[in-house]
């Protein structure tokens, strides 16, 4: 029996048609997959199905009974629950209000506090095997953490139709694989789950099957135990990925970023690494590795207790990121939304907010200069935007990651830090954000990447170092290792191994 199913839906917002004739159905106790690029026309159906958006033209069946138009209320009586990508929890409750907001404990008339907590801690116990700290607030959890919360918060609800937008985001492997492990004792359970993901490994492991959107409609549905992932690839961008990782031809230059004995107390210890001109470096590591407070001590937001950093054989005393920008180095965040860009601000506004100085003269901004430099990154990045002057929050999340990777390479850095820069990213953009590092190191930049993704390691960097607990494990060549090893390192199952990897000539 059908639990879901969207028939012929249409959604136009002005002069873009964002669904156009689209169709979805989801079988009762299964997991279906829906994938899709940046700007297919996901998050509009979503949000059709939560009430949020009227649909122009089509219907939605719940159980069996036709729908013209949901509002949110109604969706939650009739049992659909949705994680949302973005974590939207109140960053100063605690993480028991967080769960039970609008649903509270009580004792009489009051709010049971000490219960509710109790509850979340054996909530996340159970479900997560997560242990908070009793009265910690939301704000001050990591993202994965939060994910987990927001998790946890639908599945109290007991649900009968859960629907996952990007829920592994946020996650390291553990957790995916734990979360992934929920999925499925859900869909045994007899709940119907709808699993949106620009991971295709998980769509593949995970699925029953999967609904691909292009340009608004559903031009396929597919079996992933019938069908590969490089076809449900090609059927998304519709074109051959054949060469999902472009690696640019460049002949390495002398050191341009040079790390000596780099030490910040409780977080990492004795870092020795460098990066050269031309050269893309791979970092990884679990959390608590180490590997994000290193990349905040390069960019001037941690200060190190020792060691030295030196750029093109300069000694940097890095105390601030306006330090840390004036001599070259540029930081692309994980979260793009709260520290990558400014989402009331427009496109324009984002691809020079870095680099407005070479727009200005005696005070005085240039706006055909500003204009002509932001077509050309448009261009450039391929960013799907209605123009220069749409605000950066109207665009998908491949697209707002492309801006804000953009805006640094209006100010031409020599060193370019990249925080999981395709996080959340579909594979067509993937592709053209692996072009344009390539393009970077082709005019003699230094990327160091850092990336939970490990086939994306491996495809776009020429070395890879792995920390483990503040040290780093194993350095290696990337054509000479493989995800197994990487994680083996990364986990500190194979340090003895990994310390004779680390004897790497840079030649």
């Amino acid at each position: 029996m059908t639990a879901l199913h969207l028939q012929h839906v249409r959604k136009r917002f002005g002069a873009t048609q964002a669904l156009d004739d689209a169709s979805l159905k989801v079988e009762r106790g299964t997991i279906h997959g829906l994938v899709g690029e940046n700007g297919a026309g996901k998050s509009t159906l979503i949000k059709i199905l939560a009430g949020i958006h009227a649909a122009d033209a089509g219907q939605v069946s719940i159980d069996g009974r036709v729908y013209d138009r949901l509002s949110p209320r109604q969706v939650d009586a009739l049992g659909v629950q949705f994680i949302h990508q973005e974590r939207l929890l109140p960053a100063s409750f605690t993480v028991g209000e967080a769960l039970f907001f609008g649903h509270e404990l009580r004792r009489g008339p009051f709010v049971d506090r000490r219960r509710q907590q109790h509850e979340a801690e054996r909530l996340l116990g159970e479900y997560f095997d997560l242990q908070l700290p009793a009265g910690v607030r939301v704000g001050e959890l990591n993202s994965a953490e939060r994910q987990v919360l927001q998790i946890t918060r639908a599945l109290i609800r007991q649900p009968k139709i859960l629907v996952f937008d990007e829920p592994s985001v946020a996650l390291v492997k553990r957790e995916v694989d734990q979360l992934l492990r929920i999925v499925k004792r859900l869909r045994d359970q007899g709940l119907s789950i709808l699993y949106i993901s620009h991971y295709l490994q998980e769509i593949d492991s995970l699925c029953d099957e999967v609904t691909v959107l292009r340009n608004g409609r559903d031009v396929a549905v597919v079996q992933p135990r019938q069908t590969s992932s490089a076809e449900i690839a090609r059927l998304m961008v519709n074109r051959e990925v054949q060469d999902m990782y472009p690696k640019a031809s460049v002949e390495l230059g002398p050191p341009l970023l040079l790390v000596r004995g780099l030490s910040l107390a409780r977080r990492y210890r004795q870092i020795d690494l460098e990066v050269r001109r031309g050269e893309i470096v791979g970092l990884t590591g679990l959390v608590g590795s180490g590997a994000k407070e290193l990349f905040k001590t390069l960019f001037g937001v941690e200060r190190a207790n020792s060691g030295s950093v030196h750029l093109d054989g300069r000694l940097l005393r890095l105390r601030s990121p306006g330090q840390a920008i004036a001599a070259g180095i540029a930081l692309v965040p994980e979260e793009r939304r709260s520290q990558g860009i400014s989402p009331a601000l427009s496109v324009l506004e984002n691809l020079t907010l870095a680099g407005l100085g070479r727009f200005s003269r005696w005070g005085l901004l240039s706006r055909r200069q500003e204009q002509a430099q932001t077509l050309r990154l448009i261009d450039e990045l391929a960013i799907k935007a209605p123009g220069p002057h749409a605000a950066v929050s109207q665009l998908s999340g491949g697209n707002q990651q492309k801006v804000a990777l953009g805006k640094w390479l209006s100010r031409r850095s020599a060193v370019y830090l990249l925080d999981e820069p395709c996080v959340g990213v579909d594979v067509g953009a993937k592709v053209e954000i692996y072009r344009v590092i390539g393009r970077l190191v082709q005019e003699g930049a230094a990327v160091l990447v850092l990336s939970s993704d490990l086939p994306e390691l491996l495809g776009i960097s020429d070395r890879i170092v792995v920390l483990h607990r503040g040290e780093i494990a194993a350095e290696f060549r990337a054509g000479e290792v493989d995800s197994d090893q990487l994680l083996a390192c990364a986990t500190g199952a194979s340090r003895a191994s990994a310390g004779r990897a680390r004897e790497v000539e840079h030649a």
